[in-house]
C-alpha cells in the first residue's frame, strides 16, 4: 500500500511539468500554423524555448502575430514609435538567437 501512496504521490508532484510540457506557447503555435517547409514539432519546440528567454509574455503574443503577417512585421519595423523600436530590437535579437540555437 505504501508503494502505491508513493506512486500516487510522484504522480501528483509530476503532473504540473509534464502538462507545462506538453502545452505550446504562443510563437511554437504560431510557427507551427506557418507555411515554412522546415517548421516541425522540433523545431517550433525549440523557437519557443528561445522565446521564453529572450521575450516577455505580451512580446511573444506579438512575434507570433508577426511570423505569419509580413505586413504587420512591416509595419512595425518602419514605425516611428520608440515602443516598437524597443520591440523589434527584442524581436531581432530573438530572431538572430533562435537561428544560432535552432538553425541547423
Amino acid at each position: 500500500m505504501t508503494k502505491l501512496a508513493l506512486a500516487g504521490a510522484l504522480a501528483a508532484l509530476a503532473l504540473p511539468f509534464m502538462a507545462a510540457m506538453v502545452e505550446a506557447g504562443p510563437v511554437e503555435r504560431a510557427c507551427l500554423r506557418s507555411e515554412s517547409r522546415s517548421a516541425n514539432r522540433a523545431v517550433c519546440a525549440c523557437i519557443q524555448q528561445v522565446a521564453d528567454m529572450t521575450l516577455r509574455g505580451g512580446d511573444q503574443r506579438q512575434a507570433a502575430k508577426l511570423m505569419n503577417d509580413p505586413d504587420r512585421a512591416h509595419e512595425v519595423w518602419i514605425s516611428k514609435r520608440a515602443s516598437d523600436d524597443a520591440f523589434w530590437d527584442r524581436y531581432k535579437n530573438f530572431g538572430q538567437t533562435a537561428e544560432a540555437y535552432c538553425g541547423n
